[in-house]
């Protein structure tokens, strides 16, 4: 029985099974990207190669981890693109279907045998239906017939028409000298029944004029029982010093089973530039948890440079403070490098998720029988680990509520007057010191009439508390728990978790949700999002025997406020500031905690901005301002509100530091 399906529980062995996810997942999102590509542009040759080189090597990684379900059903899947690429079948929706489809079942398993280390106990009847499907595509498809010839087109246009190319320097590289004098390459892929046409792929290649370096490689292994000692499955490519045109000249004869590639266009420079081997020499893949324990260390340097400002106060020696407070800031100069060289080091494309979406996006609206264009903008910005991976769920809950719920059906774009293919975007930008992230259809827009009677129909307000609700707080209701409009549950949306999950998940990650409808106009969701985990100045105050920290950039000012100048408004508190009448709350009261009786002849208080308007918040005293590394709550305090996050004091003790404008409302 295969590994990882049986009874007995066995795994792949530890270290093969690790680097087997992470090559997986990487074949699977280039087979994906690669496919979906060639979907829009199925004459795409560099795609092709591409991806039938992910199927066949994922085929072999697997294989290699005794998973022989997943390895049969690429075997399939690598046939069929076989086949494509001789031309023996026509790349059409069908195909492309049954390879997706493989590919997202492919895609499961390695999360499930990441969580468990084994694929799931249907992965064998997963597999023979999977190969079921790619066989009837291939019978379904093959084309017949034969084409005329044409001389062998030379590539000269963009690097990734090639990027073959340079995969062939970088083995060719231990030869430095054929390297250096190579003037073009070549990629020769015989169809398997070429014997049976009268060519010859080795002689072919033995006619290369001034070959180089040659590689010749098996692009698909049949199974033992599938054997034909007949069939060619070569893939045979090598470097010349001759140009181009005295090659085209030796493939003349099979010119669909050929690219030739002038180096110099190809990769930019010269061949000894072998774009392969320096980013295999520029990379190194490090333990997230590493990174993370550098980040660590990196915090507790800030303490210990946060208690330099503690020693120079307490000091009777007026030089010696001055020497503490400038070392101090050396230090913080040194500290916050160190921060933001570890932080980049987290830093991650948003790519990385934006591209596990299309696919998903396709097949949803394939299941609900629409036609949706899916537009991406921004993936090359980049954010924190945590923040990239965290945002996959959320975004996959949007795009489907999009697709579902917002873009219509045909019949109902027809009657709207739209164009019959919806249109989905998923775009980024960045902000001065944050991520927005936006989701965006042309769909009917969301009805608040339909949101006031849901919410009545299930329960959660009853007539008297809707019917005072604006537009906008109507739309705020979709994102309370078990609220949905759907009609019924299906397989894309209706349970009423979706939009609940969402905001769940964004605030986690210390970021915001907004929603903007316009009926018969489209909806966009809005995530605002932190870049990463940043060296936050914060000023510390005192509310009793309590000390918080309030981040700087939410306070526009500090006052003292004569307490005579302090007034009572409609039950309230104001002051008068530069001749505008400013709100005073106090932080105590805001918190829910016991306020003292305010003493002296002045009020300590800070100044926000909210929403463009000015309100004081008074607090018991003003402490040290300094620069702290905050961390988001996890575990049980996650949704504990008004809360940012906490940091480490010098002394020890663990500091809050509060969302201000959270905090007034």
């Amino acid at each position: 029985m295969p590994r990882g399906t049986g009874d007995d529980g066995g795994t792949a062995p530890d270290e093969l099974l690790e680097q087997f996810l992470i090559e997986g997942r990487e074949l699977v999102q280039l087979a994906s990207d690669d496919l979906l590509a060639l979907e829009r542009t199925p004459a795409d040759r560099a795609r092709l190669d591409s991806a039938f080189r992910a199927v066949h090597t994922l085929k072999g990684s697997a294989a290699l981890v005794e998973f022989a379900p997943m390895a049969a059903s690429m075997h399939a899947a690598e046939d069929l693109l076989g086949a494509v690429r001789s031309q023996r079948v026509t790349a059409g929706p069908p195909v492309f279907d049954a390879l997706l489809t493989c590919i997202g079942a492919a895609d499961g398993w390695i999360n499930v045998i990441g969580r468990t280390g084994m694929l799931p106990p249907d992965a064998e009847a997963e597999a023979a239906r999977l190969c079921a499907v790619l066989a009837a595509a291939l019978a379904a498809a093959v084309t017949g017939g034969t084409m005329a010839v044409q001389p062998p087109a030379v590539s000269r246009a963009a690097a990734g028409d090639a990027s073959w190319v340079g995969h062939l320097l970088a083995r060719a590289h231990a030869d430095a000298a054929a390297a250096a004098q190579a003037v073009s390459a070549v990629r020769y892929a015989p169809t398997p029944d070429c014997f049976y046409l009268g060519d010859d792929p080795i002689r072919l290649a033995r006619a290369i004029p001034k070959l180089k370096f040659l590689h010749i490689d098996m692009i698909a292994e049949p199974h033992p029982k599938d054997f034909d000692p007949f069939a060619c499955r070569l893939l045979i490519e090598g470097l010349s010093g001759a140009p181009p045109g005295e090659l085209q000249t030796v493939f003349r004869l099979v010119p669909d089973q050929v690219s030739i590639v002038a180096i110099e266009d190809a990769t930019g420079g010269t061949p000894d530039q072998t774009p392969g081997a320096d980013a295999a020499a520029r990379t190194l893949r490090v333990d997230a948890a590493r990174v993370d324990k550098l980040l660590d260390i990196v915090g507790e340097l800030m303490v210990a440079t946060n208690g330099l400002s503690g020693l120079a106060a307490r000091t009777a020696n007026p030089q010696l403070a001055r020497d503490l407070r400038a070392r101090q800031a050396e230090f913080d100069r040194l500290t916050g490098s160190l921060h933001r060289a570890v932080m980049g080091m987290r830093l991650l494309p948003l790519d990385r998720t934006f591209r596990r979406l299309p696919r998903l996006v396709r097949s949803t609206a394939m299941q609900l029988g629409k036609q949706v264009a899916f537009e991406v903008a921004g993936a090359e910005l980049e954010a924190d680990k945590s923040i990239v991976d965290g945002l996959f769920e959320p975004l996959l809950h949007v795009l489907r509520n999009a697709i579902d719920h917002g873009i219509e059906d045909a019949a109902g774009r027809h009657l709207a007057a739209k164009p019959e293919v919806g249109r989905l975007a998923l775009r980024a930008s960045r902000g001065a010191d944050h991520i927005a992230i936006e989701v965006a259809d042309d769909g009917a827009g969301i009805d608040p009439a339909a949101i006031r009677a849901a919410a009545q129909a299930r329960g959660m307000l009853d007539a008297a508390a809707l019917n005072p609700l604006d537009e906008r707080q109507l739309l705020e209701l979709i994102f309370v728990p078990g609220f949905s409009t759907a009609a019924a549950v299906s397989d894309v949306s209706g349970r009423g978790v979706g939009m609940e999950t969402v905001r769940t998940r964004i605030e986690a990650l210390g970021g915001q949700v907004a929603v903007a409808s316009t009926r018969g106009v489209g909806t966009t969701i809005r995530f605002t999002l932190p870049q990463s985990a940043m060296v936050t100045p914060v000023i510390t105050v005192r509310v009793g025997r309590e000390v918080f920290g309030i981040p700087m950039d939410t306070v526009a000012e500090t006052a003292r406020i004569p307490a005579c100048r302090i007034l009572p408004i409609r039950g309230g508190e104001a002051f008068v500031l530069r001749d505008r009448t400013v709100p005073l709350l106090g932080l105590a009261d805001l918190l829910g905690m016991a306020r003292a009786p305010r003493g002296g002849e002045s009020a300590y208080a800070l100044i926000c901005d909210i929403d463009g308007a000015a309100v004081g918040v008074e607090v018991d005293a003003f402490n040290e301002r300094m620069e702290v590394l905050v961390r988001p709550l996890s575990g049980l305090l996650r949704s504990l509100p008004s809360v940012l996050g906490t940091a480490l004091l010098a002394d020890g003790r663990l500091l809050l530091v509060l969302d201000i404008v959270e905090v007034i409302g």
